[in-house]
């Protein structure tokens, strides 16, 4: 293959992955190769799938997209979860697939590309963050993920992370403050840490965690104005982490925590902590006013019963997270509950999503409502020609929260960040006007 050719990418799952996509673009840019995403483009004859299987609607997507490229004849090189969840099984069941790569193999991506048959699927992987190499661009505008750590020394009963990502693998807080630079001086205005555990980085590298030491070195940062936190683990919210993240003014005062569920039996049929859940989000309300926690839950896990679900239903109620998703439980193979009885019925678990997001939607418009009059800083994501801006507040990370619509007048470009006044509110998004001098705009 010529390397002047196009390298279709189709990406697949959550912002960790979307991070490897983002260093094989990178691998394949600089050994001459072009990248796109227009996989539907004629003169594309390659296409790189990298795919997820946290649950089985993630893979179904995956797999969609495997046999969408079959049939367009395309060369297809399958990544990331899938091959390394199936491992050969796959390669015997596609055997139309030209290369498969696992979730931490992805530095023979160039390999996989020339050869006509390729397989390197780790049998226990080990994830190590390539920092040679330059990440390519799928995301674009005013914010960029890190990728701090990989993998999870947890073994929560729904999870197959550690199967498919191994042991928790920390990078250097010299190097991830190199990458932060670079983003910055690109443009990017907020980076986004990621890690399976972002609370437990450093708990390998320097013998106990150590986010809040990474937070004050890339709090130093000139040019770069927003660090968001993502995929805390609660046990590993210290004393000094949470003051660390009061006292910096680049931290935005906003964590996602992943609760997963309030009741102490269902916790521990998950093998998850058992902690007050209570009285850490109280804490964290108390030490660091204005602060936005987004929770995720599972609703139907395996023996749930309704007075455990209720238990459930009441602390959201009286919590009233600022953001929550939740999840039907999905039973995944080679995962500690998948045998676990009695399993919950389809039908049931629908029924409890739904019932929490209907008490989600009414907590969150309240929660809106309460910005209306108020004026709060928001990052520039799109600046339309028809004069309509779409930013993005404080309380709100790219991708999973609200968007804030801004009413102005004024030139604004992407990764800007403004003080604007909050004029509307839905339970979702925002409305917003600014004025740069003293007549508001409309």
């Amino acid at each position: 293959m010529k390397k002047n050719k196009s390298i279709g990418i189709i990406q697949h799952g959550c912002a960790k992955n979307l991070v490897d996509t983002e260093l094989m673009i990178g691998m394949l840019e600089e050994a001459g190769y072009k990248t796109t995403l227009d996989v539907d483009n004629p003169e594309v004859k390659t296409v790189i799938i990298n795919t997820c299987s946290f649950i089985c609607d993630a893979e179904k997507e995956s797999i969609e997209s495997i046999f969408k490229m079959i049939n367009a004849g395309k060369k297809i090189i399958v990544a990331g979860c899938l091959p390394q969840k199936y491992k050969m099984q796959l390669k015997k069941l596609l055997g139309e697939v030209s290369g498969f790569i696992g979730t931490c193999d992805f530095k023979d991506i160039l390999k996989a590309i020339s050869a006509d048959n390729f397989y390197r699927v780790s049998e226990n992987p080990e994830y190590i963050y390539p920092e040679n190499v330059q990440r390519g661009q799928i995301t674009v505008g005013s914010s960029s993920y890190i990728k701090i750590a990989e993998g999870c020394n947890y073994s929560c009963g729904y999870c197959v992370i550690p199967a498919l990502r191994g042991k928790y693998k920390s990078r250097k807080i010299e190097d991830i403050v190199k990458e932060a630079k670079m983003l910055a001086n690109k443009g990017v205005s907020e980076i986004v840490l990621i890690a399976q555990d972002t609370t437990s980085y450093g708990v390998d590298i320097y013998k106990k965690p150590s986010l809040d030491k990474l937070l004050i070195e890339l709090n130093k940062i000139e040019n770069l104005n927003w660090i968001r936190i993502l995929y805390a683990y609660p046990t590993n919210l210290t004393e000094n982490l949470i003051q660390t993240i009061k006292k910096l003014d680049k931290v935005v005062k906003y964590i996602d925590i992943p609760l997963q569920h309030s009741h102490k039996n269902v916790l521990k049929r998950m093998k998850r902590p058992i902690i007050n859940h209570e009285k850490l989000i109280k804490k964290l309300r108390k030490e660091i006013p204005n602060i936005t926690i987004r929770t995720t839950i599972i609703v139907g896990y395996p023996g749930e019963t309704e007075q455990e679900f209720n238990h459930l239903y009441n602390f959201v109620k009286k919590m009233k997270f600022e953001k929550l998703g939740v999840f039907e439980y999905s039973r995944e193979k080679n995962t500690y509950s998948y045998s676990l009885k009695p399993q919950i019925p389809a039908r049931v678990k629908h029924s409890r999503k739904n019932k929490i997001l209907k008490l989600q939607k009414e907590i969150s418009k309240k929660i809106n409502l309460n910005f209306i009059s108020k004026r709060i800083q928001c990052i520039i994501e799109e600046v339309h020609d028809n004069g309509v801006v779409i930013a993005r507040s404080y309380a709100d990370a790219p991708e999973v929260d609200g968007l804030v619509y801004i009413k102005t007048k004024e030139y604004l470009s992407p990764g800007q960040i403004i003080e604007v006044e909050i004029t509307d509110a839905d339970s979702y998004d925002l409305v917003a006007s600014y004025e740069m001098s003293g007549v508001k705009n409309e």
